[in-house]
């Protein structure tokens, strides 16, 4: 019984679709200001998160770009280059999901 309830949790989840894309091979010195600024052109940035290392100091190389609406989204996925000091990064769409560990 719990197990049904998890998937159909799980399902929910997945199903509410989220205008995120997720970037990776993100020079070390561009900064979310950058990023930001480089995701505009494609529609309103709601927010952009770069996580950083606590040990170096550094970001990880990855990120997440969130969007307003699916389509300013979609617009950012149709571009092939996406360049950000002088490094050309990868652009996916994200597909974020909370996993629930069960014991």
């Amino acid at each position: 019984m719990a197990a049904s309830a998890v998937r159909g949790a799980m399902a929910l989840r997945t199903s509410t679709g989220r205008p995120i894309a997720f970037v990776r091979k993100i020079p070390w010195t561009a900064a979310s200001s950058e990023l930001r600024e480089h995701f505009a052109q494609f529609g309103h940035v709601r927010k952009c998160t770069l996580p950083f290392d606590k040990e170096t100091g550094f970001h990880r190389g990855m990120g997440w770009i969130h969007f307003s609406s699916e389509e300013e989204l979609q617009n950012a996925l149709q571009q092939e280059n996406h360049v950000i000091d002088g490094v050309k990064v990868n652009i996916f769409l994200s597909h974020t999901m909370n996993f629930l560990h069960i014991n």
